[in-house]
C-alpha cells in the first residue's frame, strides 16, 4: 500500500500541488467488484483545500487517472455501518450517498480517523460520524496551522514543509557567504546564532526608541476621549429635545387619525345614501303609468312595462345590515306595494275586459265558417294579447294570486269560445260525410247522401250460390267479393278520407298555436319529454297518453306543479271537447263504412307522429295519442268482423261452389290496404292483420270445402287455393310470403289428388287388376311368377285388356271430360290446367302398366288395346270438341 500511495502521489497529486494523507482501496457496495482508491488529500497553497478523491486504475493501461473529487466541506454524514463489529462497509454522504466497501476493516478506521482530524485541523464543520468507534475520534485540539495533529504520519508530514522559490534563493545567498558551512555545520549555526542576537538586540533598542511616540499618543487618546465626552452631553441634549417633538408628533397624529376615521364615516355615508337613493327612487313618470297608464294603446303598454319592471328592481333590491330600520326605506317600501297592488290590479281588470271583448268578436266569425269545413283563425286575438306578456310575467312574480285568477278567467272564456267553434266544425264535417245533419240521424244516414244503414254485424248467414254472395247491408270481405255492384266504392272512401284528413289538418295547427300562445303569454317555458306507450289489446300504440281530464277555471294549482303540467291542465281545459268530437266522428266514419277504419288508422298514425317531432309533450300529441287507440281498436274490430262473417257461411247443397266470395274479398281487402298503407306508419298493424286474416280464409276454406256436396272436396280446395296463390303472387305482400308458398303446396297437392281419383273411374277393373299384381309382388312373389297365380294369369288379364280397347278408353275419357267441366268454375279457368295434368297421369299409369306386363308376364305377347300416342290424340280430339 505504501508503494501505491508513492505512486499516486507522484504521478496524480504532485502535479496538482496536492499532498496525500490517507487512502483506502474501495469497491461500490453491491456491485461487481472493480477495485478503485479513495484518497484524503490538501493542498500546498494556501488557504488550504482538503478533498476526498476517486482515483480509478485505468483500463488502457498499468497507471491510475483521477475520476472524482468532492470538497470535504461538502461531506455530511459518515456511517461506519457498525461500531462494535469489524465491517468494512461504510457510506459517504456528499450530493447523494456512495456505499463502498473497503479492502479491511483497518484501512476503513484508519480513513475514517483521517477524515476526522482533517475536519477538526482545517474546517470545523459539523460532519455526523454514525456507527463509528469513540476511539477512533480522538479529542478536539486546539485551531491553528501551527499546532500538531495526532498521528505519527501526519507529525511527520507537518513537520516537514517544502520551500518556495523564494527560501530556496535566500538560503542559496547565505551559504555562499559561508562557503564553510558546508565543511563545519556547527561554525555555521554559530554564526547564524550571533547574528540572530545582534537582530533581536536592534529590536529591543527599536522598541525603547518609539516610548515618546507612545506617550504622544497616549496624550491624543485622552483628548479623544474628553472630545467623546463633548460629544455625549450634546448628544443627550438633541435626545430631550427629540422626546419633545416625538410626544407633538404623536398629538398630531392622534388627530389626524380622529379626521380619517370621521371622513370614512362621511363616505360610507354618502354610500349607503347613494345606494338607497339609486336602487328604491321610482320616477314620477313610472309613478305615472302605473297609477294612470293607458293599458290599451302600444305606446302606454310599453310605458307600463317599463314602469312595472322598475317597479319590481326597486321591490327586489337587496338591502343592507340596518336598512330595514329606516324610517325613510320604511315608507318608499310601502309605497311599492300600494303601487303594486293598484296596477296589478288594473292591468287584471283590464285584461278580463280583453278576455270577454275578444271572445264576443271570435264569435261574430263564427258563422262564416259554418258553411266551410274550416276552424276560425285566433291569430289576431294571440297578437294582441302577446303585447301583455312581460306585463303577465310580472304579475306572475309579483302577485301570484291575481295571475291564477287571471289564468282561470282565460281558460274560462276561451275554452267557451273554442267548444262553439269546434262543435260547429265537426258538425259541417258530418254533414259532408253523410249528408244529413245531427249525426246522419244518429247514424241512421237516411237521406240524400246517407247510402248506408246498420252495422257490419247485421251481416246475415248468406248462401254461396254460383260463386257470388247475396250484398250485406255493410261493407266486409263478402261485400268486396261484388264491388261493382257496391254503392260504397272508391269515390265514396276517398272522399270520407280527404274529409278525415282536412278535420286532422285544421287541429292541428289550432292546437299547437294555442299552446305556444299559453306557453309566451302565461310564460310557462315546456320542457318537451318523451310519452311512453300504453298498452291495448296487447299491443303498444305509440305516442298514446291516457287522457286526465283536471279542472283549471275554479281550481288553484299545487304549488309544486310544474310549468309544463300547468300548460297540459290549461289545454285540457280549453279543449275538452276535441277528443269527444273526434271518437264521434270515428264512431260515424266506421258506422258508414267499417273499412273507414283502415283509412283513420293511417291518417291517425301519421298526424300523431308529425305532432310528436314537433313537441311530443304537446296536448295534441297526447290528445291525437289517445284517439290514435280508439282507431287501433276500431280497426281490430273490423278485421274480427271480417273473419266472425267467414265463419257465419253457409254453402247451398244444390250448386257448385266455385270461388267462395270471401276468398275474392280478401283479394280485394289487400288491394285497397296496399293502397291506404303504402309508406304508412302503422304498416306492422297491417301486416298482423294480413296474418290473421289469411289464416281464416284457409280455415274457412277448408271447411266449406269438407261440407260440399255438390263440388269436390279436392275441387273446392285446388280453385280456391289456386286463386289465393295467384293473388299472393302478385301483390307480392312480404309478410305473407309463407301463407303463399303454403297456398301453392295446397293447390298442387289437390289439383293431383282430384287427377288421381278422376282417373281411376275410366279404367276402373284395369286399374284393380294390376293394383292386385303389386300386391303380390309386395307380399313377396316373385314378378316372373305372378302369371302363375290363379286370379292374375295371362286368361285374366287378356280379359280385363279385353275390355277397355280404345274405343271405349275414348269413350270413358270423354265422360271425364264433361264430369270435370261440371265440377269447375268458369272464374278461375282451370279446366284446360286440370285435363293437361289428367293426360300426364294417365301416360304415366299406361306406363306403368305396360312396365308390369313386361316384367310379370315376359314372352306372352299380350300388349293393350291403345297405345301413347292414341291416348294424345285421344285427350287433343276431346278438349278440342268442347
Amino acid at each position: 500500500m505504501t508503494a501505491i500511495k508513492h505512486a499516486l502521489q507522484r504521478d496524480i497529486f504532485t502535479p496538482n500541488d496536492e499532498r496525500l494523507l490517507s487512502i483506502v482501496n474501495v469497491c461500490k457496495a453491491g456491485k461487481k467488484k472493480k477495485n478503485c482508491f479513495l484518497c484524503a488529500t490538501v493542498t500546498t497553497e494556501r488557504p488550504v483545500q482538503v478533498k476526498v478523491v476517486k482515483v480509478k486504475k485505468s483500463d488502457k493501461g498499468d497507471f491510475y487517472k483521477r475520476q472524482t473529487a468532492w470538497e470535504l466541506r461538502e461531506l455530511a454524514v459518515v456511517d461506519a455501518k457498525d461500531a462494535n463489529k469489524e465491517n468494512p462497509e461504510f457510506d459517504l454522504h456528499f450530493e447523494k450517498v456512495y456505499k463502498w466497501v473497503a479492502s479491511s476493516t483497518a484501512e476503513k478506521n484508519s480513513f475514517i480517523s483521517y477524515i476526522w482530524k482533517l475536519n477538526q485541523r482545517y474546517l470545523r464543520k459539523k460532519i455526523d460520524f454514525v456507527n463509528v468507534s469513540s476511539q477512533l475520534l480522538e479529542e478536539s485540539v486546539p485551531s491553528g496551522e501551527n499546532q500538531s495533529v495526532a498521528g505519527g504520519d501526519e507529525e511527520t508530514l507537518d513537520d516537514y514543509q517544502e520551500l518556495n522559490t523564494r527560501e530556496e534563493q535566500d538560503i542559496e545567498i547565505m551559504m555562499e557567504g559561508c562557503e564553510y558551512a558546508i565543511s563545519n555545520a556547527e561554525a555555521f549555526a554559530e554564526k547564524l546564532s550571533s547574528e540572530l542576537q545582534v537582530l533581536d538586540g536592534a529590536n529591543i533598542q527599536s522598541i525603547m526608541a518609539s516610548e515618546k511616540q507612545v506617550n504622544t499618543l497616549m496624550q491624543l487618546l485622552d483628548e479623544a476621549l474628553n472630545e467623546v465626552d463633548t460629544i455625549e452631553g450634546k448628544l443627550s441634549s438633541y435626545e430631550e429635545m427629540l422626546q419633545s417633538v416625538k410626544e407633538q408628533m404623536d398629538q398630531i397624529s392622534q388627530s389626524n387619525h380622529l379626521i380619517q376615521l370621521s371622513n370614512t364615516n362621511n363616505v360610507r355615508l354618502l354610500d349607503e345614501i347613494e345606494f338607497l337613493v339609486n336602487h328604491m327612487d321610482l320616477s314620477k313618470g313610472h309613478i305615472k303609468a302605473l297609477q294612470d297608464g293607458d293599458l290599451s294603446s302600444s305606446k302606454g303598454i310599453e310605458a307600463c312595462t317599463d314602469a312595472a319592471e322598475a317597479l319590481l328592481q326597486c321591490m327586489n333590491v337587496a338591502l343592507r345590515p340596518g336598512h330595514d330600520k329606516l324610517h325613510a326605506v320604511k315608507q318608499q317600501q310601502h309605497l311599492f306595494n300600494d303601487l303594486r297592488e293598484q296596477f296589478a290590479r288594473r292591468l287584471t281588470n283590464h285584461l278580463n275586459n280583453v278576455f270577454v271583448h275578444q271572445g264576443h268578436d271570435q264569435s261574430a266569425t263564427l258563422a262564416q265558417h259554418s258553411v266551410e269545413l274550416s276552424l276560425p283563425k285566433h291569430n289576431p286575438l294571440h297578437r294582441d294579447l302577446l303585447r301583455y306578456a312581460k306585463l303577465m310575467e310580472w304579475l306572475k312574480n309579483t302577485q301570484c294570486e291575481k295571475y291564477e285568477g287571471l289564468t282561470g278567467n282565460y281558460v274560462d272564456y276561451i275554452a267557451r269560445l273554442y267548444e262553439r267553434e269546434i262543435k260547429d266544425f265537426f258538425e259541417v264535417a258530418k254533414i259532408k260525410m253523410t249528408g244529413t245533419t245531427k249525426e246522419g240521424k244518429k247514424f241512421g244516414l237516411h237521406g240524400s247522401s246517407g247510402k248506408l244503414t246498420g252495422s257490419t254485424s247485421s251481416l246475415n248467414k248468406l248462401p254461396i250460390q254460383g260463386g257470388g254472395s247475396r250484398r250485406s247491408q255493410s261493407s266486409s270481405l263478402l261485400d268486396m267479393g261484388n264491388m261493382s255492384a257496391s254503392d260504397l266504392d272508391v269515390a265514396d272512401r276517398t272522399k270520407f278520407d280527404k274529409i278525415f284528413e282536412q278535420v286532422l289538418s285544421e287541429l292541428e295547427p289550432l292546437c299547437l298555436a294555442e299552446q305556444d300562445f299559453i306557453s309566451k303569454f302565461f310564460k310557462l317555458q315546456q320542457q318537451p319529454s318523451m310519452l311512453g306507450s300504453t298498452a291495448v289489446d296487447g299491443e303498444e300504440v305509440d305516442g298514446a297518453v291516457p287522457s286526465r281530464h283536471v279542472s283549471v277555471g275554479g281550481e288553484r294549482p299545487q304549488s309544486a306543479t310544474s310549468e309544463k303540467e300547468m300548460v297540459r291542465l290549461m289545454m285540457n281545459k280549453i279543449f275538452h271537447c276535441i277528443e269527444v268530437e273526434l271518437n264521434n266522428l270515428i264512431a260515424l266514419g266506421d258506422k258508414i263504412d267499417s273499412f273507414n277504419s283502415l283509412y283513420m288508422l293511417v291518417k291517425m298514425s301519421h298526424h300523431v307522429w308529425t305532432a310528436e317531432n314537433v313537441d311530443p309533450a304537446s296536448y295534441l300529441s297526447t290528445t291525437l295519442g289517445n284517439v290514435l287507440v280508439t282507431v287501433k281498436r276500431n280497426f281490430d274490430k273490423c278485421i274480427s268482423n271480417q273473419i266472425k262473417q267467414m265463419e257465419e257461411v253457409k254453402i247451398s247443397k244444390k250448386s257448385k261452389v266455385g270461388i267462395l266470395p270471401f276468398v275474392t274479398g280478401i283479394e280485394q281487402f289487400a288491394e285497397l290496404a296496399e293502397t291506404i298503407f303504402r309508406n304508412a306508419e302503422r304498416r306492422g298493424d297491417l301486416d298482423k292483420a294480413y296474418v290473421k286474416l289469411i289464416r281464416a280464409v284457409y280455415f274457412n276454406v277448408e271447411k266449406v270445402a269438407n261440407e260440399s256436396q255438390k263440388t269436390p272436396r279436392d275441387v273446392v280446395m285446388m280453385e280456391n287455393f289456386h286463386h289465393i296463390f295467384s293473388t299472393l303472387s302478385r301483390l307480392k305482400i312480404s309478410c305473407l310470403e309463407t301463407e303463399r308458398k303454403e297456398a301453392k303446396y295446397k293447390y298442387t297437392d289437390h289439383l293431383q289428388s282430384y287427377v288421381i281419383y278422376s282417373l281411376g273411374q275410366p279404367l276402373e277393373k284395369l286399374n284393380h287388376f294390376f293394383e292386385g299384381v303389386e300386391a303380390r309382388v309386395a307380399q313377396g312373389v316373385r314378378e316372373e311368377e305372378v302369371s302363375y297365380q290363379l286370379a292374375f294369369n295371362k286368361q285374366e288379364l287378356r280379359k280385363v285388356i279385353k275390355e277397355y280397347p280404345g274405343k271405349e278408353v275414348k269413350k270413358g275419357l270423354d265422360n271425364l271430360y264433361k264430369k270435370v267441366d261440371k265440377h269447375l268454375c268458369e272464374e278461375e279457368n282451370l279446366l284446360q290446367v286440370v285435363w293437361h295434368s289428367m293426360q300426364d297421369e294417365f301416360i304415366r299409369q299406361y306406363k306403368h302398366f305396360v312396365g308390369l306386363i313386361g316384367r310379370c308376364y315376359p314372352g306372352s305377347g299380350i300388349t293393350m288395346d291403345f297405345t301413347i300416342q292414341d291416348i294424345l290424340e285421344y285427350f287433343s280430339s276431346i278438349a278440342q270438341s268442347h
